[in-house]
C-alpha cells in the first residue's frame, strides 16, 4: 500500500467514525435497506438488459431460420424445374444463414446462462432485503422503545432530584415551625412564673395603683421607725418594726 493511500484510509476511517457517531441506530437501519433496494434495482436493470440482448438474438435467429426454409423450397423448386445451377445458388445462400444462425448461438447460449444466473441473484437478493425489512422493524421498535426507556429514567432522575429538594424544603420547614412552637411555649412559661411580665396589659391600672399605694405604705412606716429610733434612743415600738 502507498503511502497516498494509507493516508486515504486513515482518513476514511476516520470519517466512518465520526458518521457512527452521528449516526441513529434507526435512520442507519434505513439507509441501509435503501441501499439494499438501489441493488436489487441494478440487478433487475441488467436482467433486463440481458434479457433484451437475448430476445434480439431470438428474433434475427427466426429471421435467419425463415430465410434457411425459403432458400430451401426454393432450391427444390428449382431443381424439379431442372434449373440445378439456380437450385444450387439457393443452398449456397441457405448455407450462409445457417452459418449465421450457428454464430449467434453460443451468444444466445451464453445470454440465456447469464440470465438465469441473474435470476437466481435477485431472487437471493429479494429473500435477503425481506429478511431484513422484518428485522429492521423489529430493531426499530427496540430502539425507540429503549430510547423511550432512557428518557423515563432520565425524568425519573429528575423528579427524584426535585424530590429531594422539595423533601429538604420540608424539612427546614419543620425544624422552623419546632423552633417557633418551643420558643411560645417556653414565652407561656415564663409568663405564667411571673419572671417576665405580660406586655399584653393582663395587670389592670386599679390593681397597679394598689401596688404602689403597698409599697409607699411600707416606706413611710419604714421612715417613722427610724425617727422614733433616733429621737428616744430607744428601739421603736413592736408595732412599728413589724413587718
Amino acid at each position: 500500500m502507498s503511502l497516498f493511500q494509507r493516508a486515504h484510509a486513515i482518513v476514511q476511517a476516520k470519517a466512518n467514525k465520526a458518521l457512527d457517531a452521528a449516526e441513529k441506530p434507526d435512520e442507519m437501519l434505513d439507509l441501509s435497506y435503501e441501499q439494499m433496494l438501489e441493488q436489487i434495482t441494478q440487478v433487475r436493470r441488467g436482467l433486463v438488459d440481458i434479457a433484451a440482448s437475448r430476445k434480439q438474438i431470438e428474433l434475427q435467429e427466426q429471421q435467419f431460420q425463415h430465410t434457411v426454409d425459403h432458400l430451401q423450397d426454393q432450391a427444390k423448386a428449382a431443381l424439379s424445374q431442372g434449373k440445378e445451377d439456380l437450385a444450387k445458388e439457393a443452398l449456397s445462400r441457405k448455407a450462409a444463414a445457417q452459418a449465421q444462425i450457428d454464430g449467434m448461438e453460443p451468444q444466445h447460449q451464453q445470454l440465456t446462462e447469464q440470465e438465469e444466473k441473474l435470476e437466481h441473484t435477485l431472487a437471493a437478493l429479494q429473500k435477503k432485503v425481506n429478511d431484513f425489512r422484518t428485522q429492521k422493524e423489529v430493531l426499530k421498535a427496540q430502539y425507540t422503545a429503549a430510547k423511550a426507556m432512557s428518557s423515563v429514567d432520565e425524568s425519573a432522575a429528575g423528579i427524584s432530584t426535585t424530590f429531594g429538594d422539595s423533601g429538604a424544603e420540608i424539612q427546614r420547614a419543620q425544624d422552623k415551625i419546632a423552633t417557633m412552637q418551643a420558643r411560645a411555649g417556653a414565652m407561656d412559661e415564663l409568663l405564667q412564673s411571673g419572671v417576665l411580665e405580660d406586655v399584653g396589659g393582663d395587670t389592670d391600672d386599679i390593681q397597679k395603683e394598689l401596688d404602689e399605694a403597698g409599697s409607699a405604705a411600707e416606706v413611710d412606716k419604714e421612715l417613722a421607725a427610724l425617727k422614733a429610733e433616733i429621737g428616744s434612743g430607744s428601739p421603736p415600738p413592736a408595732e412599728l418594726t413589724a413587718s
